[in-house]
């Protein structure tokens, strides 16, 4: 038996990871409690090197860890419309899994890192339990005084609409320099439209010879990886004129976009973080922003002697917004590409950046609203509540990307 910690932490992706360092970075005079972090071996249940973006206004504590921020963004219309537009005070930033994890390194040196498979966590009335599985086949149980489970609940809760942001992406560098490193392309609508829902090309560029080149959709099922690269192909050749480059790299992945209510709280002393805990904004499937929130709001908690649930990552107000939309683009009554174009003409960046974070208040909210389809805004917003919610079939899906 494991003599035991003060925290242990399942799961060694963004969501474990920024607790675990934001546990053993206490204020003075407050002791750094034992903190283990229980994450898969090498093998195919651990996760391969993820993509994240998130914006926040100056420096950032991962700044050193970055492989490019920019400025400004752009949102195309389908015929290629749609200028650069200025975050004001914000950098939209991008973040390699890897380069996270190997940043993060030397200020985990007090970390007791165990790799083993969880099979339970076993709640109890002074604490938990986490009984892992190593690859020699042994077992240990880590008692734990709380416990945060970041990995993805065995079924998803039960929602009203549920849609797949689905994507796979090329990092590729081109002969010559054909990508303009100041600005990111957020949406790019010059792609086929779908039978249901949407597809857009999403840029971040590197270096004028290089960038992630995406291909998404927002739909009801993924495609087959075949499909996805006869997709990129397209617009690469076809809509960039990218003209000779080579394929460096590859990712690709799923990230649900539903309104379904995701517990925080599993137990009298185990948590959820992470996407499992609710971090992904429903309507967009951006994560990165809303763990951090979450690591500081547990940490500190902890720190200051008191009970470390974490806090919800969206208001309710932002979540029934975004069922709102969910529920629009769903039905086809929001046409998605007039809709995200029309917002980002209408809105300036940085307000609007500050809105997916939920960061601003019910005026601003108000103004924002305003700009939309208000018609058909009303109607799914009558609608909605009168929905039932349904549960999801089959395992519920890991974010394995946390942009959008």
């Amino acid at each position: 038996m494991d003599t035991g910690a003060e925290v242990v932490v399942v799961g060694g992706g963004a969501a474990g990871l920024s607790l675990a360092w934001r546990l053993l970075a206490p204020p003075d005079g407050v002791p750094v409690p034992r903190v283990t972090l229980v994450e898969a071996p090498p093998g195919p249940l651990r996760p391969p090197e993820r993509t994240w973006c998130f914006w926040e206004a100056g420096p950032g504590p991962y700044d050193s860890f970055l492989t490019a921020s920019w400025g400004g963004l752009r949102v195309r219309g389908p015929d290629g419309s749609g200028p650069v537009r200025s975050l004001g005070r914000l950098r939209y930033k991008m973040l390699r899994s890897g380069d996270f994890e190997r940043g993060l390194r030397p200020r985990l040196s007090a970390l007791r890192r165990v790799e083993a498979v969880v099979e339970e966590v076993a709640d109890g009335p002074e604490g938990a339990v986490v009984v892992c599985r190593k690859a020699d086949g042994s077992v240990s149980r880590l008692p734990a005084r709380w416990v945060f489970d970041s990995r993805p609940p065995a079924v998803a809760p039960p929602a009203r609409t549920v849609l797949l942001q689905h994507f796979r992406g090329w990092f590729v560098r081109a002969e010559r320099p054909v990508f303009a490193p100041d600005a990111v392309e957020l949406m790019d609508f010059r792609t086929p439209r779908p039978a249901h829902g949407l597809s857009f090309g999403y840029v971040l560029p590197v270096s004028p010879y290089e960038a992630l080149v995406e291909y998404t959709e927002f739909g009801r099922a993924p495609l087959t990886t075949a499909a996805y690269d006869r997709a990129l192909d397209r617009y690469t050749r076809d809509v960039l004129g990218l003209g000779p480059f080579r394929v460096l790299g590859t990712e690709q992945g799923v990230i649900p976009m539903s309104d379904g209510r995701h517990p925080r709280r599993a137990g009298r002393h185990v948590f959820r973080i992470g996407a499992a805990g609710g971090a992904v904004r429903p309507s967009t499937g951006y994560a990165f922003a809303a763990i951090q929130r979450q690591a500081r709001a547990v940490a500190d908690a902890l720190h200051g002697g008191r009970c470390p649930v974490p806090p919800p990552a969206y208001s309710a107000r932002a979540l029934a917004m975004d069922s709102v939309l969910l529920r629009g683009l769903d039905t086809g009554r929001i046409d998605g590409p007039a809709f995200f174009t029309g917002l980002f003409a209408r809105v300036p960046c940085e307000r609007l950046l500050r809105f997916l974070d939920g960061a601003t208040g019910p005026a601003e909210e108000f103004s924002i609203g305003l700009r939309t389809p208000v018609p058909a805004m009303l109607r799914t917003a009558a609608e909605v509540p009168l929905l039932p919610r349904r549960p999801r079939p089959g395992p519920h899906q890991e974010a394995p990307d946390d942009r959008l």
